[in-house]
C-alpha cells in the first residue's frame, strides 16, 4: 500500500502530532474548513495558486482571458492533485465559482483548499468538488485580488506550501506534509491510529487515563499483546 493510500486512514489531528515529532508546528492551515459536507478525507499532491492584492490595472474582468489567469492554471492541473490557493486570507471576494469548479472536476482534481472565499455556493456544491475554504462571497476575485501564478511556493493559512507537498484534509481542516516526510508520517501515523483504537476500547471499558494515555510500560505491553491478536 502506498503512503498516499495509508494517509487516507489517518486523521489530520494525528498528522499534526507526527509532524510535531519532527519539529514542524506550522502545518495546519488556519481558515480553510469544509464547505457543505463532512465525513470525507482527501489526500493528494499540492498544486499551488497565488493571488496578491488587487491592482486596478491588472485585476479586471479582461484579465480572465490572459495567459496568466485562473482559467489557464486549471488547464495545467494534473489528475488527483489538491489545489491550494493562497488568497492571503481575504474573504471579501470569491476566487472561484461553479463553472471553474466544474472544470476542475472534469480534470480530475481531488479537492480545492484556500484561505480565501468562494462564490456561487449552491453551484459549487452541485459540482461535487470537495472544497475547504474560509467563507463565501458574491464579488468576483478581481474586486480584491490579482492572480499572478501557479505551481510555485505559496503561503496558505499561515503555512508554507510547496508544489508536490502532500495535502490531507478532513473535518478538522487541511494540513500540509512536506514531501520529504510523507513516508514517515504515513508509517508513524498508522501506528498512532492503531494505538488510539486500543485506547478508545480501554476507555469504553472504564479505564482511567493516568498510565493509559500515554501508556506506561505495563499498558504498552498490553497494547502490544492486543496488536498480536488482531
Amino acid at each position: 500500500m502506498s503512503a498516499i493510500d495509508v494517509l487516507r486512514n489517518i486523521t489530520t489531528g494525528t498528522i499534526t502530532t507526527m509532524l510535531l515529532k519532527k519539529g514542524i508546528r506550522r502545518c495546519w492551515m488556519a481558515g480553510p474548513m469544509p464547505l457543505g459536507f463532512s465525513g470525507r478525507r482527501v489526500v493528494g499532491p499540492a498544486f499551488t495558486l497565488r493571488f496578491v492584492p488587487a491592482r486596478e490595472d491588472l485585476a479586471t474582468p479582461e484579465s480572465w482571458a490572459k495567459p496568466i489567469s485562473t482559467r489557464s492554471a486549471i488547464e495545467a492541473m494534473p489528475e488527483g492533485c489538491i489545489v491550494v490557493a493562497d488568497a492571503m486570507g481575504i474573504v471579501g471576494a470569491g476566487i472561484f465559482g461553479d463553472i471553474l469548479c466544474q472544470r476542475m472536476v472534469k480534470r480530475g482534481v481531488a479537492a480545492l483548499v484556500t484561505d480565501g472565499a468562494l462564490r456561487d455556493k449552491r453551484g459549487v456544491l452541485a459540482t461535487g468538488l470537495p472544497v475547504w475554504c474560509a467563507g463565501v462571497a458574491a464579488p468576483a476575485s478581481v474586486n480584491q485580488l490579482t492572480f499572478v501564478g501557479w505551481n510555485e511556493p505559496i503561503g496558505c493559512g499561515g503555512c508554507a506550501v510547496f508544489p508536490d507537498d502532500v495535502i490531507v484534509a478532513d473535518d478538522d481542516g487541511a494540513v500540509v506534509i512536506p514531501a520529504a516526510l510523507v513516508d514517515f508520517v504515513a508509517e508513524e501515523g498508522a501506528e498512532h491510529e492503531r494505538l488510539e483504537t486500543w485506547l478508545v476500547e480501554e476507555v469504553e471499558k472504564g479505564a482511567a487515563l493516568p498510565g493509559l494515555y500515554p501508556p506506561n510500560e505495563e499498558n504498552r505491553k498490553r497494547y502490544e499483546a492486543w496488536k498480536q491478536r488482531r
